[in-house]
């Protein structure tokens, strides 16, 4: 665990980055550190390994004071990924991943070959090993800076904007790689961020920070979003918390309709300007259903996996199939998933059903709105009754 115990920083101009910080920081769990710019979450990160000393106060890790501790082997135990990755332009990624091993003693063809178990541990091909940061993506760099500090299997790891320098896609792949990464190792996590979303998705604990260094409330996800601890809080968590707050709800067992479907072979075909080809008659398939979803039909590849809709409305009255009609992609409702998920899968469907798919992703049968609200209702709290 680490501890804050009272922890200042004041800095020489006489700013206060950090006012009396007192918090537990428990081991094994994620714990986010959120906030505008500019109210210590960063300066309270750099100072549990020392890259920013503290002015008053104490820090300690499993109960001993990190001033007892020698700064450099203090941070060759800690493993740190920055927002600009900080890797060595010089050296090929194996080599990057295997710098604190060596500085710690460990042979270089030993850290070597550690730093390419480690590639695909953080979901990169072994291949990569030899080729040099500028070869590779804004993402896969990011990736290589997480395997980096790794490489010393430190117990703590420190995360500073990690994930805010690449797209949005690449952003949510990384932060699914950091769950499933932290379900593999359970390292105690402290991660920076001024992102809500990306906080309340990854964070065990999230704790926001204030202006002027001070915590505002530290509380788990479902906890913030359902009573902050003042007006700051609830309005840096954002107005629409009640519909964040589904993300905490499991949506339980929805009831399916039965869909109707259209291959996408067939669609391609049609937008290829075939007038005559499916999806009238064998290659639109009601599946027992009863026209739910009115014109629309799901379309699924050959092993039934949904990749959109096609309106089969203008088809149907004699006009050629064009790309206005087929609407790709879209948000499924999986088996285990939140309220939330499936309230998006839902309203952002062109007919109002939510696409439902089994542990396969394979299509399941579609959920009415209406159904899908129900559900919010009936997961609210409901008000004791009256003695």
């Amino acid at each position: 665990m680490i501890n804050f115990s009272n922890v200042t920083k004041k800095f020489p101009d006489g700013t206060i980055a950090v006012h009396d910080l007192t918090l537990d920081v428990p081991a094994g769990k994620i714990t986010v550190f959120v906030g505008p710019s500019g109210c210590g979450k960063t300066t309270s990160l750099r100072m549990i390994n020392r890259m920013i000393e503290p002015t008053g106060g104490t820090i300690t890790v499993d109960g001993t004071d990190i001033r007892s501790v020698n700064a450099a082997k203090l941070r060759r135990g800690i493993g740190y990924v920055i927002q600009n990755v900080g890797l060595f332009p010089h050296r090929t990624i194996a080599d990057n991943i295997a710098t604190v091993p060596v500085l710690t003693g460990v042979g270089r063809r030993a850290a070597r070959t550690q730093a390419v178990d480690l590639l695909e541990r953080v979901g990169l091909d072994r291949s990569l090993a030899h080729r040099y940061p500028s070869q590779l993506s804004g993402g896969q760099q990011q990736r290589v800076g997480v395997a980096r500090a790794l490489a010393a299997d430190p117990p703590i790891l420190l995360m500073d904007e990690p994930f805010s320098a690449v797209d949005p896609v690449v952003r949510t792949q990384l932060q699914d790689e950091m769950l499933r990464l932290q379900d593999d190792l359970g390292k105690t996590v402290v991660f920076v961020t001024h992102d809500i979303d990306e906080a309340l998705r990854l964070g065990d604990l999230v704790v926001v920070f204030a202006p002027g260094g001070r915590i505002a409330q530290a509380a788990e996800p479902a906890a913030l979003l359902a009573a902050p601890a003042a007006d700051f809080v609830a309005d840096f968590v954002g107005r629409d918390r009640g519909y964040r707050a589904l993300s905490f709800s499991d949506a339980g067992e929805l009831p399916h309709t039965p869909a109707m479907t259209v291959a996408r072979a067939d669609v391609t075909t049609l937008l290829a300007g075939s007038p005559t080809a499916a999806p009238t008659g064998a290659g639109l398939r009601a599946e027992g259903g009863t026209g739910a979803t009115g014109a629309w039909a799901v379309m699924v590849d050959g092993e039934r996996r949904p990749m959109g809709w096609l309106d089969t409305s203008g088809h149907a009255a004699g006009r050629a199939v064009s790309e206005a009609d087929v609407r790709l992609g879209g948000a499924l409702i999986r088996p285990g998933g939140s309220l939330r998920s499936a309230l998006d899968a839902a309203l952002s469907s062109p007919c109002g059903y939510g696409v439902a798919v089994d542990d396969d992703g394979r299509l399941a049968g579609v959920v009415p709105t209406a159904a899908v609200l129900e559900a919010i209702t009936a997961a609210r709290p409901q008000p004791e009754a009256a003695l």
